[in-house]
Formats: structure tokens, sequence, C-alpha cells
């Protein structure tokens, strides 16, 4: 199952193993059982701390537990967890055998004071990127806890469960066979959900904290970047966003990022983070701002959950999210045919029937990688022409199931209530209504940028932007912003790790002469 060199890598990290830990395998006839056991052995010739035994009895097969020798298993797979997920395998047997993870130790506080039982169903595709980040989360939980546990399904090997519980995007979590959540969500996520009486103690630490010298309002490439130069100037640098890593974490394949000849989103964003701490700058992550207050000598912004921090300067740079169509049905069929990542739920369309909105680059990439696994693409473009590269355009034109629809606007998402069963569209040529049957409809449409909070307190483009001069001052003295938040033009990940890096240097220009005045 596993090449040599796969399996030199493994056998290197099970060397970590701190204690016995034993894999139950639930196996039937089919193929996927032949593969699963195949892997099972491999990861036990690697290892003499893993014992495998096949007479298991979980209900679904092919599948296998995870758990420490004695002990009651609480992390299972259903499914084999290659692809994306092999490294949360990996974790699962490190964490199952001994070896501490690397959180905090009041995360790991946190997670042991949970009260109740937890017993969670996390749907995946083993193309998902996303995916692994909620299974490692809940993984670690169950390890941690003994009154959680979690099963990671692989939803192309149950299709039935997935129909049944109409299973449209992943990841999508259960919790005690209710829905508890679904989408690229954090261990500090998951956790504030579930522990609910957090939130007051938070806000009460946000309002402790004494001044910063420069706070970073997101956790992107541009927040990093503006991070890591402010600290790296010896002066107080605090970082506060909504998740760190922002819009990085939904992105696959980055291949533009000067000197890195490849690597993927959350990579990325995990190796911007650990920068970020090198420097000691104090990361408030889970928080989202909701106002900012201009101040004479000190600025303020309060958070959503309760609390504020104040600063001398501030950089906004909250980065910007996926464009809606902004139709009816759009919202009440988000995630139950609705989707915004072909990559993360294209396999749980197989063989159906979907639409792709947008003509541009992104939008054709997606159709392109769609028509590998649905039954038809249609995509609709609102422009009289496709916007995308040339070499693209070829390439969909080729293919044999696909609908191309121009000078088209969207005008409603159908559904029968549970999932999507249609688009509308108006021809903007001829003003006639059409309707297409499918199940899907992936939105590619672009950005809009992440400045709702601040409308009325600086100056705004009528796209939302925010106005910066060439050294990345705002309107409003003492406040920079960077990144895809702003007008820079062309939105890409250097750029605004190179705008960070500027509006950092800027501001800290601004404590120098403010200091002297």
């Amino acid at each position: 199952m596993l090449d040599d060199n796969t399996k030199a890598q493994v056998k290197a990290y099970l060397e970590k193993l701190v204690s016995p830990i034993e894999l139950v395998a639930t196996l039937d006839d089919g193929k996927s059982a032949q593969e699963m056991r195949a892997l099972l052995e491999d990861l036990a010739g690697l290892s003499d701390k893993i014992a495998v035994r096949y007479d298991g009895s979980d209900a679904r097969h092919p599948s296998f537990s995870v758990a420490a020798a004695g002990e009651p298993a609480r992390i299972c797979f259903a499914g084999i967890p290659m692809g994306h997920e092999f490294t949360s395998l990996i974790l699962a047997l490190l964490q199952s055998g001994g070896y501490p993870p690397k959180v905090d130790a009041e995360i790991i506080a946190r997670i042991k004071g949970l009260s109740g039982k937890f017993a969670f169903e996390t749907y995946v595709s083993l193309d998902c990127h996303n995916c692994p980040d909620v299974i490692q989360a809940l993984n670690l939980m169950a390890v941690v806890n003994p009154n959680i546990t979690n099963t990671m399904i692989d939803g192309s090997l149950f299709r039935a469960e997935v129909e049944a519980k109409n299973v449209l995007a992943v990841p999508m979590v259960f919790l005690n066979g209710e829905h508890f959540g679904q989408g690229r969500t954090s261990l500090e996520e998951i956790l504030a959900k579930l522990d609910t009486g957090a939130s007051t103690g938070m806000a009460a630490k946000l309002d402790a904290k004494e001044a910063y010298d420069v706070l970073v309002v997101g956790g992107g490439p541009a927040g990093a970047a503006a991070a890591i130069y402010a600290a790296r100037k010896g002066i107080r640098t605090g970082v506060v966003a909504e998740r760190f890593g922002g819009q990085v974490l939904d992105t696959l394949a980055i291949e533009n990022f000067i000197s890195v000849q490849h690597t993927e989103g959350p990579q990325l964003a995990h190796a911007l983070e650990e920068h970020v701490k090198e420097y000691g700058v104090d990361i408030m992550n889970m928080q989202r701002v909701e106002a900012l207050v201009p101040g004479e000598h000190l600025h303020e912004v309060k958070m959503a959950g309760g609390g504020s921090l104040k600063a001398k300067t501030i950089i906004l740079a909250t980065g910007a999210r996926w464009r809606e169509m902004n139709v009816p049905g759009e919202n009440h069929y988000r995630g139950k045919g609705v989707a915004y990542c072909p990559h993360c739920d294209g396999p749980l369309f197989k063989g159906k029937r979907v639409a792709v909105i947008g003509g541009g680059n992104s939008g054709v990439e997606a159709a392109i990688d769609l028509a590998g696994i649905v039954a038809h693409v249609t995509l609709v473009e609102f422009d009289s022409k496709l916007r995308a590269d040339a070499v693209l355009q070829d390439k969909l034109k080729s293919l044999p199931n696909v609908t191309i629809i121009m000078s088209a606007l969207s005008t409603e998402v159908t559904g029968d209530g549970n999932k999507v069963n249609g688009l509308t569209y108006t021809n903007r040529l001829t003003n006639e209504s059409h309707h297409v049957e499918l199940e899907g409809i992936f939105v590619q449409i672009g950005l809009l940028p992440n400045t709702d909070f601040l409308k009325g307190t600086l100056n705004l483009t009528k796209y939302g932007e925010i106005e910066i001069d060439p050294r990345c001052q705002t309107s409003v003295p003492g406040i920079y912003a960077a990144g895809d938040a702003t007008t820079v033009p062309y939105k890409q990940i250097i750029i605004a790790m190179g705008e960070g890096a500027k509006a950092s240097l800027s501001a800290f220009d601004h404590l120098i002469r403010s200091s002297a005045g």
C-alpha cells in the first residue's frame, strides 16, 4: 500500500511513539477493505508498538479504530485515510501512543474540562484540503478527553449515508447525531462552540491588555508581514484575527510564490504563524473586530465577542472573502448544493449535473476540474465573453460535457427545501428567463473586501476597498492598511506581503515622529 519512500518517512515518525497502540479493523470482501488491510499491515510492520486486529464490529466497513493499548477506541477512520488525510492518520497514531500534541496548555486544559458526551462524525473528501484541520482537531480532542469520540467518514465510500444526511459540502460535522457545522474549522473555533462560557473570560483578558505600539487587524499574508516587521523594531506588537492565515487557508496550489516552486495554502498559513510567533508577537486568534474607534493618542478596536484593544497605530489587513451571487435561495442552500470550493466539494457531485458561476480564471479552472468528476457542467457568465486565459478557454471548449452560457444574469437558486435542484437565469440580450435543472452550483465570481465594520470610519471606495496612499496611510492619521482589503492593484499573496511590510515601516515612522514631537 505504501511505497518504500513513504514507509521510511512513516517509520521515522513512529519512532516517537511512547506507548503501544492497537488498530482494530472491520473489513468486508471489497477492494477498499483489501487496501485498508494492506495499509494496516504496512503500519504494523514499521513499529513494534503497533498491533492490528481484524475482529472489529463497527457498523461501517471498511473501517478501523486507533487507541492506546487496553483503552476503548475513541478515534475511527471509516475509509482509507490517504491523500490529504494521511497526516491525520499519522497524528492520530502518535497522539494515541503518548506523543504530546503541539497545542497550548490552556487549550488542553479547556478540552479536558468539557463535560458531557461528545460523539462526532465528520464527513470528508480525500481531495479536500480543508478537511484535515477538522479531523485533526477532533481527533486531538478525543485523545485528550475520554468523553469525546470522532469518526472520519469518506463520503465517496459511504454514499448512502451522504445521500441520507444530504451531505453536499465537506467537511461536514455531526455531533451526537445532529448537524454541528461545516467548512474549515479550527480547534479554537470548535472549542468556542462547545465551551460557551469562555467568551466572557476572553473579553476580560482583552480589556486588561496594555496598549500596543502597533496592532495588526488580520492574520493573512499582509498581516503576518506587518507583524514581523513591527516586532523586529522592538516595539509592542499584537495581531488580532478571526482566523490566522485568512484566505490563504482556502487556497490549494500556490506556484507563484517567488523562491518556493510549490506549496499549499494551509502549509503557507502555518509557516506564517510560526514565523510571527518567533518574534513574541501577541496573537489573539478567533476574534472578529466589529468596530474601529479612532482616537487622538490611542485608537481602539472593539470585538464582536466583547472586549476591546487599544494601540498607538493600527494596521488593517482584513483581506477579502468569496463574493456571493446575492440571489434568492443562495443562502438557504449553502452547503446543500451551493458551494464555493470545487476542490473540496466536487467529489460529492460525482455523476451529477452542476453549474459554475463565473467565467474568469477561477470559474473556468473549476469547470475543467469538475468536468472530470460530474456528469455535466454548465458554466454561466454574466459578460458576453469569457475573461479566463486563452489556454484555459481552449481546454474548456474541448470538453464534451460542458455547456457555456454567456450574457446570463443568475436570478435564483431553486431547490426542494433540502437541496438544490436548479438555477434560474435571465438572458441579458433577450430578457428571457431560463431554468437549468442541476444538483450543484459552484460560485466563482471573485472577492469582496472585509471592510463592512469600517463604513463611516475612514474612506472606502464604492467597492468597499480601503483607500490608501503610497505609504499605506488611510484617511485617518495613525491608521494604515495593507493587502486585499485596500485599493492596491493585483490581489496576490506576494504583493500583500510587501504591502504589509510597507505599512509596518510607515507605522513605525509615524511612531518615531509622534514621540519626537
